[in-house]
């Protein structure tokens, strides 16, 4: 027996999810983000119950010039093992039984409601991705920004000052994805990506009205446990402190195309992995008016075709939208 919670539907949202004939629509996923990161992470199984531990190299060994008749001494390399723990991300659906069944098609109604919670896995998730602090939330993952967040620690030199000072900052991403590189992780013997849990008819105990009652209801999980492993801080650059609101007024605003070129020479060897551009669709606007004279110029933006779909690329490199990418982020300093 299980606790009906508050966040469940009312015959008012089912009457909103009714066509004019009465059944079920195709609805219009307003709140839906693009998250173009999500299809483009690479996932590897992790060799913990929880987790992954990687073994990075921390230092070379030592190489010497001989003399005849001299040796040199013995050196070797220096490594470091580093735990990434996976969070688990986890929703319930609830649906009493009597409200499915109107449309006379349960079916349908419940994989309208399977299609938000979904979408709002996703959100969560590529929110994360970004900005996931354990150290704040134990139950989450470190993201990429608790990770170039401070221009003074060794991985400075993959942090390109956008510029701004003020607390209406966005950033720019550059991610190599691959195994020797960034890529995210899920928990040994587990499956990787969402996963839907059919629980069937169940009988409820609501917390609405006289506590303790009972109705019979329609039950899903759905789970998504994940990491995110940064084998290798050079294969990652971040631009911060790009001012939203000189982007938007064309006043002082950060010249994208030049950070951008910057980043690209940040990482010492692009085709290590799959390389891609993360920015929010402010940013990419802007970016997209700059290039106008660049690409008259012959600068180094340009539309190809990428499985089918046509993809900005900068230098090569795709370009995605990002809308868990924040316009509210501190200043990096």
């Amino acid at each position: 027996m299980a606790t009906l919670s508050a966040n469940v539907l009312t015959l008012a949202d089912w009457a909103k999810r009714l066509d004019p004939d009465g059944k079920v629509p195709t609805i219009v996923e307003l709140l839906s983000q693009t998250n173009e990161i999500l299809a483009d992470e690479m996932f590897m199984m992790g060799n913990l119950p929880t987790g992954n531990r990687c073994t990075i190299r921390t230092g070379l060994p030592s190489a010497y010039w001989r003399l005849l008749n001299q040796g040199v001494p013995p050196s070797k390399s220096e490594t470091a093992q580093v735990d990434e723990h996976c969070g688990s991300l986890e929703a319930w659906s609830e649906v009493d039984k009597e409200l499915a069944e109107l449309s006379g098609n349960t079916g349908a109604f419940r994989l309208s409601e399977a299609q938000a919670f979904i979408e709002a896995m996703n959100q969560e998730q590529a929110s994360t991705l970004f900005y996931g602090n354990a150290g704040l939330n134990p139950e989450q993952f470190n993201g990429l920004s608790v990770r170039y967040s401070d221009k003074s620690a060794a991985n400075a030199q993959n942090i390109v000052d956008g510029g701004g000072t003020g607390s209406d900052n966005s950033s720019i991403w550059l991610v190599v994805w691959g195994g020797m590189s960034c890529y995210g992780i899920f928990p040994k013997g587990s499956k990787a990506g969402l996963e839907h849990e059919d629980l069937g008819l169940e009988t409820i105990e609501t917390t609405a009205g006289i506590a303790g009652n009972r109705m019979r209801g329609y039950r899903d999980r759905f789970v998504w446990k994940n990491g995110l492993v940064v084998k290798d801080w050079r294969y990652a650059v971040r631009i911060p402190n790009i001012d939203i609101s000189n982007l938007v007024a064309k006043s002082s605003a950060a010249d994208l195309i030049e950070l951008m070129i910057k980043a690209v020479h940040r990482v010492p060897n692009l085709r290590v992995g799959k390389p891609v551009f993360y920015m929010n669709r402010t940013v990419f606007q802007m970016l997209d008016i700059q290039r106008r004279d660049d690409v008259v110029a012959g600068g180094g933006l340009s539309y190809q075709t990428v499985d089918g779909v046509i993809t900005p690329m900068f230098r090569g490199i795709p370009v995605r939208t990002c809308d868990a990418l924040l316009e509210t982020e501190a200043r990096v300093v």
